[in-house]
């Protein structure tokens, strides 16, 4: 079965095979995958190669409904967005599949949940329902069994002691936390974290001025007392994450695949340059595993990826052909 092979790939022949059959799949059973697919002339019989699996821009996940027909939705999880702007949703039919894939990347980096003590400072992403990031931090929560792990949305104070004890016990923990709540939380007092790794996911929200990554993340370690801050790359389009330890340099799971193309236009590909991301997310398998997100990047070459920017105002070329 697909959902098994997916998780046992270990070289790029492997991938590109599943990858093409996870494509004919979602032709066959996601009817606006299949749409935008007959709109490009690109069907099955003439999807050779991996090269040649359309992108189906992210914006639609506004617009359509991007399930298999022959499924029903588990979970929905729905972007934060900015107030006035439409959420991308995102149907689940299948949530120990992204259970899965979150565990087991989690794992090729971290180790066992039940290592670390886990404390996540999401917030933005607490106040509303749908988030696909609280339910895979809520998961990690559980499974690391810790007295002290546990989501704080606005107790700054007690994570402060929370962390402090931790530390005095030398105890290794795991901070998660999007951006502006940790420099809030610097801001009530510094820091020297000696047995906390800090990760941040996620922007400011709306809440600090936005900040080049560079200066994001030495003014955080500077305020924690750590020596590198980690970054988690996902989205609510998405069922994988990629992780970055520190340089910006984020790696894929052996089921997620980064390219580039040209910024504005799904169609192209670029090489050895920055370029708008295009992602494959094979556990997204009852969804659409190929995306062309609104992000600007860099793939090396080994297929690690740094994340430059982003475009939300530009229109992709290719979204026009799904106005239905």
């Amino acid at each position: 079965m697909l959902e098994e092979a997916l998780f046992h790939i270990t070289t790029q022949q492997q991938f590109e095979s599943v990858a093409l059959e996870v494509f004919q799949y979602q032709y066959s059973h996601v009817e606006s995958y299949r749409t935008f697919c007959n709109l490009l002339k690109k069907a099955p019989q003439n999807v050779r190669h991996i090269e040649d699996i359309p992108y189906l821009p992210i914006q639609l996940f506004k617009t359509h409904r991007i399930i298999s027909e022959e499924k029903t939705p588990r979970l929905t999880f729905t972007s934060s967005g900015t107030t006035g702007t439409v959420p991308s949703t995102h149907f689940v039919a299948e949530p120990q599949l992204y259970e899965k894939s979150f565990l087991r990347t989690f794992q090729q980096h971290y180790g066992a949940p039940s290592d670390w003590a886990i404390l996540a400072l999401l917030p933005s992403y607490l106040q509303r329902e749908g988030s696909s990031l609280v339910y895979m931090a809520n998961t990690l929560i559980e499974k690391s069994s810790h007295a002290a792990s546990g989501f704080y949305l606005h107790n700054l104070e007690a994570l402060s002691e929370t962390l402090l004890q931790l530390e005095a016990q030398r105890q290794p923990t795991i901070l998660m936390g999007v951006s502006y709540a940790l420099l809030d939380l610097i801001a009530l007092q510094p820091f020297q974290l000696r047995h906390t790794l800090v990760m941040e996911t996620g922007g400011m929200k709306g809440r600090r001025p936005e900040m080049i990554k560079e200066a994001l993340h030495e003014q955080l370690k500077k305020g924690l007392g750590v020596s590198e801050i980690h970054s988690e790359y996902g989205m609510t389009e998405l069922l994988s994450q990629a992780y970055s330890k520190g340089d910006g340099l984020f790696q894929c799971p052996p089921w997620m695949r980064v390219s580039t193309r040209d910024p504005e236009d799904v169609f192209t590909k670029v090489v050895g340059k920055t370029g708008g991301i295009n992602v494959i997310d094979l556990a997204n398998l009852y969804s659409c595993s190929f995306i062309a997100t609104q992000d600007l990047g860099k793939v090396d070459a080994h297929g690690n990826f740094k994340i430059l920017g982003r475009f939300d105002h530009s229109d992709i070329r290719g979204c026009n052909l799904m106005v239905l």
